[in-house]
């Protein structure tokens, strides 16, 4: 939930301002539909990383691993919105969105024989993030 506040802090003040003079990719949603998308991936999100934490069993290096692998995705998760909405750089957010595309995709990977829910949960998250990954491309592409 840190999470998510904080993005929205570094979000809201250029969403209003920078962000509105940029030229927008074929396929941009309206500015109101990230937050409840956010909002619903977040506890999914949550969610997976707890059916991980629950499990007891002998894979205990492999559940470090993959919570281990989890927390590197919630890093990179809040430095994106610092990187684009904060320094005001598609360059830079798009750098660090592919950084958090793969943690993402490593996570679902290391959650997978360990719990196929939790990874399931990421897969919506990994869908966002891939859309994303391209909306950040085209407005880097337009706006160079």
């Amino acid at each position: 939930m840190l999470v998510f506040v904080a993005s929205g802090a570094f979000t809201a003040v250029s969403v209003r301002t920078w962000y509105r003079t940029l030229a927008r990719p074929p396929g941009a949603p309206p500015d109101w539909l990230f937050g409840p998308v956010w909002a619903a991936l977040y506890p999914m999100i949550g969610v997976s990383a707890w059916l991980v934490w629950r499990r007891i069993d002998r894979a205990l290096e492999a559940k470090r691993a993959a919570l281990r692998l989890w927390g590197w995705q919630l890093l990179a998760n809040a430095v994106w919105p610092p990187l684009f909405f904060g320094l005001q750089s598609p360059a830079l957010g798009l750098v660090g969105i592919v950084a958090l595309w793969t943690s993402i995709a490593l996570t679902l990977r290391a959650f997978w024989p360990l719990s196929r829910p939790a990874a399931a949960l990421l897969v919506p998250y990994l869908a966002w993030v891939s859309y994303a990954t391209w909306l950040n491309a085209g407005f880097w592409w337009l706006n160079r």
